[in-house]
């Protein structure tokens, strides 16, 4: 890490107000959701409230929660994720809420089902069987029946009613999520979605899913609460996937999301840096801000040096990478929001440490991060 080049660079950008709608966000800096499970049978509790305070209180612009289930009992594979359906959680998440704006800090949830990669016969709901376009999990495997129509229909009213819960109890807006080979990203895939009715078949068709999914969560929400959307092109044990393959593909299905109501672009890749497509600089948030002309939001590996998968296949940790990079294409105008996902798990105060040039001070990632909620 070159620390003498960071105490020197000026990190102001990062620390601009930016403003979507009627939203203002006191800086670019954003918590990327990361699943935590410290929500004993999906319900948040105080832990979790201080636990995302913290992050408001040391200049994070906008939380975005880690994934909460909407109402489905196939929704997860563990009872500890946290649930965006029922009085208690609710109740909880209402509590979360007020903590993060006292700290004068804009949250929003990020809604989730987890589809085919949901095991047959796990908890909380063993009876239920997991549900995806096709049945097949992201190997291609057979698995179970595909979803009917009826299914498609009750699962997106869920996704409505928990962005109708995320108003009321006071969010700032409510991020769907699309990525990681996950239901919504079941339905966009080619390799998990081989349906040859209205919800297959070309780009567009497999998106129908994922444009009903918008359009029910804008009709519930009204036209001025910020509606965001997290999409990849990899997925959960399949980093090379692809969604589009060119950017004429992949604007296809960004201006189709776009018209369907979506305000906020997160373009989750597992390093920023990387170019999206041959031929241009460009990240994935990058081709997104080009194509639609959206707020957008980079993530992947901000902060850190080792690579994704390297903390786990070799138990390594994270020191804190130079962010000059990230600097410079945010000045430039390639992407409007940064979302900040391990760096700032391992450390409450990083965006506070990064504004007043304490580089030297940032708490490195190391997996046994993950096994506190601090």
């Amino acid at each position: 890490m070159s620390n003498q080049n960071q105490n020197t660079r000026s990190t102001e950008a990062l620390f601009e107000p930016y403003t979507i709608g009627n939203l203002t966000l006191s800086s670019r800096v954003v918590m990327a959701p990361m699943t935590r499970g410290f929500s004993p049978n999906g319900v948040p509790g105080p832990n979790v409230a201080a636990y995302y305070r913290q992050r408001a209180e040391n200049g994070v612009g906008l939380i975005i929660t880690e994934g909460t289930l909407i109402d489905h009992p196939a929704a997860t594979d563990n009872p500890n994720i946290p649930n965006f359906h029922g009085e208690a959680a609710l109740n909880g998440w209402a509590e979360v809420v007020r903590q993060v704006h006292e700290a004068g800090g804009k949250i929003m949830p990020q809604i989730w089902h987890i589809g085919m990669t949901r095991p047959v016969g796990a908890e909380p709901n063993p009876e239920a069987l997991p549900i995806g376009p096709s049945g097949l999990d992201l190997e291609g495997n057979l698995i179970t029946k595909p979803m009917t129509i009826d299914e498609i229909k009750q699962v997106i009213q869920a996704y409505a009613d928990a962005a109708a819960n995320a108003k009321r109890i006071g969010f700032d807006g409510v991020e769907i999520h699309g990525a990681h080979g996950y239901l919504i990203d079941q339905f966009l895939w080619e390799r998990t979605n081989q349906r040859t009715d209205e919800y297959g078949g070309d780009m567009l068709k497999r998106a129908r899913f994922a444009i009903e999914v918008v359009k029910a969560v804008r009709q519930a929400v009204g036209p001025d609460f910020p509606v965001a959307i997290r999409l990849s092109q990899w997925k959960t044990t399949q980093y090379e996937a692809k969604l589009a393959d060119t950017p004429e593909k992949l604007g296809q299905l960004l201006t189709a999301l776009s018209d369907a109501g979506v305000d906020i672009f997160h373009c989750s890749t597992r390093r920023f840096w990387e170019p999206e497509f041959e031929g241009s600089e460009l990240n994935f948030a990058g081709w997104a801000k080009k194509l639609t002309g959206k707020t957008v939001i980079t993530v992947g590996s901000v902060g850190l040096d080792e690579v994704f998968t390297s903390l786990f296949t070799q138990g390594k940790g994270a020191g804190h990478k130079d962010i000059d990079e990230l600097l410079n294409r945010l000045e430039k105008h390639e992407y409007d929001l940064v979302a900040v996902g391990r760096a700032l798990l391992a450390d409450p105060q990083w965006a506070a440490k990064v504004r007043d040039g304490r580089f030297d001070e940032l708490e490195p990632f190391t997996p046994e991060s993950l096994n506190t909620l601090v």
